[in-house]
């Protein structure tokens, strides 16, 4: 996570892009929860001790931080988890798989109920094992991911450089992982993407500390290439921080704490359309030297709208730039192959290269880097949220020149935001809210992660709001706890939850995996 020097406050800013503090439609703060998970120490007579543990099941395999988790596309119950086997600057990174299938659903009790936690009918939280142990990587597994459309192979990044792939028999039972192959191209891997078109199948992408970007196709194919190169990128001067594919998986954006931005024409159709920058590999190329996106101290965190027509960038000082794409392919085309896509130039392609690079809004409202991005996948609904170190989720209406819709502050204790998600799809018999993408998952280092529902207030919620401490209105839905908070060695780093939402799987700087069922 990073960490800066906040920026002047926006209001003093005179650049007309700028969302000023009186533009906020509704400022919301929510009060300390109580009840918080108790922190412990390592003497001897001071044993830790948790006060509040709402996990279904748990897994506490690690020997330290849980930086990376992963979850299959087809099989949700099988999660991958990553980390750090000791606390000294030379030790060997180390993951596991693990089946939450196997974590027992808690019967649904009346508002009555109030068991004593001692007593034998109080719920009980089931052990998971591992079903495989991801090894080979001599310095932390900070990244992990599974390739689409089906899962085919496990994907683990470290901060030795070493990228690992297992091919994986998810259908068996159990599941089964062998290991593939091995390489290492750079220092240190920060993060994975796998690519989401069903036309280039597993397929990665990577960024690396010493800036570089590469992205990767894996074959059993060919044994003696099974992992394959397909494209480098050496465009990034700093760090590369954060990357996200568009939609149909044609372009790929990525960011850097050089404060630049690119978006890379990997399978060449820009190119195709003559939509390419002079560079001829991007199709959007943003730096620090253009005073209208320049972001002092770097950015940390993109996310690509379900449109694919246009992005948003998170970095220091709660800054957020929203940046045209070029749209390639019609709602039509996106349906056909690549082989199949009309080429050469349209009028559609010139008023798509006129938006791609257009800096289409300049956005202020939190004091602390964003380090989280989502985007709404309702195009009825179409919100960007945001989470930042400054321990506030920002809510922005897209369709109304994003606008804030809300800003909830200290919605995890004061402590920093880790990652804000939308929930995807509507479970059975969920709530409208669902089906309507307003269910927003939030993790942070105060070790809970909470639900909200961004319509606004219900009778639910405002009971869950007053039952957590939270501001009544503040649209909280739900939360679980059980993981040690405070920031310094403890928090949540980052969660899964599958399509629907129904379970959350977190991984904890405590060195612990829980399993919340919603």
């Amino acid at each position: 996570m990073s960490s800066s020097d906040p920026h002047r406050d926006p209001s003093e800013d005179d650049e007309p892009e700028m969302l000023a503090e009186d533009d906020v439609q509704e400022v919301l703060e929510d009060e300390d929860a109580e009840g918080d998970v108790a922190m412990g120490s390592d003497d001897e007579d001071d044993e830790e001790m948790v006060l509040h543990n709402d996990s279904i099941a748990y897994f506490d395999g690690h020997k330290d931080s849980v930086f990376a988790i992963a979850q299959h596309p087809l099989y949700p119950n099988l999660i991958a988890t990553g980390g750090s086997e000791g606390d000294a600057d030379d030790a060997p990174g180390k993951g596991y798989v693990i089946d939450t299938s196997a974590a027992v659903s808690r019967p649904v009790l009346p508002p009555s109920y109030n068991a004593d936690p001692d007593a034998s009918a109080a719920p009980q939280t089931t052990a998971l094992q591992p079903l495989f142990a991801i090894d080979g990587h001599t310095d932390s597994i900070n990244a992990l991911t599974f390739t689409l459309p089906r899962g085919d192979f496990l994907v683990s990044g470290g901060m030795d450089g070493r990228l690992r792939v297992h091919a994986v028999a998810a259908s068996a039972n159990p599941a089964k992982f062998k290991f593939l192959a091995e390489s290492q191209e750079t220092e240190e891997i920060n993060w994975l993407a796998p690519c989401p078109s069903a036309d280039y199948p597993n397929t990665i992408a990577l960024g690396a500390s010493d800036g570089s970007v590469w992205v990767l196709t894996l074959n059993t194919s060919d044994p003696s290439n099974p992992i394959q190169i397909v494209q480098t990128y050496f465009l990034h001067t700093g760090p590369c921080t954060a990357g996200a594919w568009t939609p149909d998986g044609l372009l790929l954006a990525t960011v850097s704490e050089d404060a630049s931005l690119h978006v890379y024409d990997v399978w060449g159709a820009a190119a195709a359309k003559s939509l390419v920058t002079d560079n001829g590999q991007t199709v959007v190329s943003l730096t620090d030297t253009d005073q209208r996106f320049a972001v002092e101290g770097g950015l940390y965190s993109v996310a690509v709208s379900p449109t694919g027509s246009y992005l948003a960038v998170g970095g220091a000082g709660g800054a957020i730039r929203i940046v045209g794409l070029p749209r390639l392919l019609s709602p039509q085309q996106q349906q056909q192959k690549p082989s199949q896509q009309p080429r050469g130039g349209t009028a559609a392609a010139a008023a798509a290269n006129t938006q791609a690079g257009t800096i289409l809004a300049a956005l202020a409202v939190q004091s602390d880097s964003v380090e989280s991005l989502a985007f709404s996948p309702s195009p009825s609904n179409p919100l960007l949220a945001a989470g930042s170190v400054d321990g506030s989720i920002a809510v922005f209406d897209t369709s109304r020149s994003f606008a804030v819709r809300r800003h909830l502050r200290g919605v995890h204790d004061g402590e920093s935001v880790v990652r804000v998600e939308f929930v995807r799809a509507a479970a059975p018999a969920a709530p409208a809210a669902a089906a309507g993408g307003w269910l927003l998952t939030s993790c942070g280092l105060d070790g809970v992660v909470r639900r909200w529902d961004l319509r606004g207030a219900t009778a639910s919620s405002a009971a869950a709001s007053a039952a957590a401490g939270a501001s009544a209105g503040s649209g909280l839905v739900k939360e679980w706890r059980g993981h040690r908070g405070g920031g310094d060695g403890g928090g949540v780093l980052g969660f899964v939850q599958g399509e629907t939402g129904e379970r959350v799987v977190t991984a904890g700087d405590d060195g612990v995996v829980l399993v919340f069922e919603a």
